[in-house]
């Protein structure tokens, strides 16, 4: 199979051909149609994620369709139109069978811990527990989009963050999964405020739902102030998109007395250990502290009922088709934040 392959950090992204996967027993092979070019592939690529050993095929936001199953897979049939989210849990464990398979410990993370979907074909593990079938109403390039940057929003909002209609939500940093979080939220019924230095994400994030936008370059170093005077006290949850630790101290400072914070953001490196103004904010505001990374299969039909609805397009946030030869080319273009919306890599043999 051709796959988008690097061999050196930071280095070239070359298309190769590579070895087809091979069918775990309870797993699946699929056919790959879309995959998004997300910002965690971007720090995968740059070598900040532990996990990942060279060579190495990156990619996570994936759709298609199931090319093959092994003996041990009864959900799914050769033809299925398919995603996942990008955390594979075991779905045996207590977490698994509790609700919770992120924090699997026994789980697998597609282009991180094993090859990708920068290719035209992944082996997905567990596939009766993990695999998700699309409705017809959801296209393969829409639904790229949602095995990482809309699912992971919907979770980190909805769930960990329990907004509710009328309350204020603050996004800092308005990249995919910021932009997921602004329509989430605004599909909702919040209010919504978008944080980031980039003109074009910002009237993005208007044409998706936000009610209000802050410049962070104009509004710096008082970013924190700016948000609470635009949200009449402060915000009732907030948002880290980024893994900054910037947009980390400004998401906790725009928050109003018990406020909630919620980290999508991968920090790492030097961003891994922020300062925390434990007195002033954690303590006197009383405000919440807590982390969201990604999505369990099972919540997948709550978004795709609000697709259904009408009241969630992710198809609005894809800017850009590119073919697989173009992966390298579009993570280079992260290294400035330049661009706006979500980079959908749709050609899997170019």
């Amino acid at each position: 199979m051709k796959a988008a392959l690097i061999t050196e950090f930071d280095g070239s992204v070359d298309l190769e051909v590579v070895a087809d996967p091979t069918c775990p027993r309870d797993g699946a092979v699929i056919a790959i149609r879309a995959c998004g070019v997300c910002r965690s592939d971007h720090h995968a690529w740059k070598g900040a994620d532990p996990d990942v050993v060279l060579p190495h095929v990156m990619g996570h936001e994936f759709a298609g369709e199931v090319l093959e199953t092994g003996p041990e897979c009864h959900r799914f049939r050769i033809g299925d139109r398919v995603t996942a989210p990008f955390i594979l849990g075991c779905g045996s464990c207590p977490d698994c069978r509790g609700g919770d398979p992120t924090i699997c410990d026994h789980q697998q993370v597609i282009g991180f811990t094993g090859w990708g979907a920068f290719a035209e074909r992944l082996a997905v593990q567990h596939a009766d527990f993990n695999l998700v079938r699309l409705p017809e109403t959801v296209d393969f390039v829409s639904a790229a989009g949602m095995g990482c940057r809309v699912t992971t929003a919907f979770r980190a909002v909805v769930d960990r963050g329990t907004l509710a209609p009328g309350e204020w939500l603050a996004v800092h940093g308005c990249g995919g999964v910021g932009l997921s979080a602004v329509m989430i939220g605004a599909a909702i019924g919040a209010r919504v405020l978008a944080v980031d230095i980039n003109p074009q994400a910002l009237a993005m994030a208007r044409d998706l739902g936000a009610t209000e936008t802050i410049d962070a370059a104009a509004a710096a170093p008082d970013v924190g102030d700016a948000v609470r005077d635009a949200t009449d006290g402060g915000a009732h949850v907030s948002v880290e998109a980024l893994g900054l630790t910037e947009t980390f101290g400004n998401s906790l400072r725009g928050l109003r007395k018990l406020g909630r914070h919620v980290q999508i953001g991968m920090p790492v490196g030097a961003h891994a250990t922020p300062s925390l103004p434990l007195l002033e904010l954690v303590y006197a505001r009383q405000i919440s502290l807590v982390g969201s990374r990604g999505i369990g299969a099972a919540r997948f039909s709550a978004l795709f009922d609000m697709v259904a609805a009408g009241r969630l397009d992710p198809g609005a946030l894809v800017t850009a088709r590119i073919p697989l030869s173009g992966a390298g080319e579009a993570l280079r273009a992260m290294d400035e934040f330049r661009g706006h919306g979500v980079t959908v890599i749709d050609r899997m043999d170019a």
